[in-house]
């Protein structure tokens, strides 16, 4: 089964991020470097990638013509999406634990940030009751 783990974090601490030390945000980072490796190497990472700042964010809809309106952006949020890992493992627990290492990816002076990051399966097409 394959399941999107999804980082979530709350605009007012991502913005502490820029006063984090050079070897705080090189922790940081490496972990994130270590935790795909490591994914990899256990076969399990589909993809992952860390998104833009949400300043850059907009959302689209289509307009009466089909043409893209575009909103945003929205200082207004509290959360936003950070980035996102997808896993293709045997059972939901085993996603539950790899997002639980992501968590816990240090911050400032090394202690773990505990970011809450979202679980949920992806899904190959719509329930067959739909289709």
């Amino acid at each position: 089964m394959k399941y999107i783990l999804m980082m979530n974090t709350m605009k007012a601490g991502f913005g502490a991020f820029g006063s984090w030390s050079p070897q705080e945000i090189q922790g940081h980072i490496a972990f994130m470097i270590d935790l795909s490796k490591d994914l990899t190497a256990q076969g399990v990472l589909v993809a992952a990638e860390g998104l833009a700042f949400p300043d850059e964010a907009k959302v689209v809809r289509a307009g009466k013509d089909g043409e893209p309106i575009t909103d945003g952006v929205f200082p207004e949020s509290k959360e936003f999406l950070a980035g996102y890992w997808i896993v293709e493992v045997d059972a939901p627990e085993a996603a539950y634990a790899i997002a639980a290492r992501a968590s816990a990816a240090p911050g400032v002076g090394g202690k773990p940030l505990n970011m809450p990051i979202e679980v949920r399966q992806v899904m190959s097409g719509p329930p067959e009751e739909f289709v």
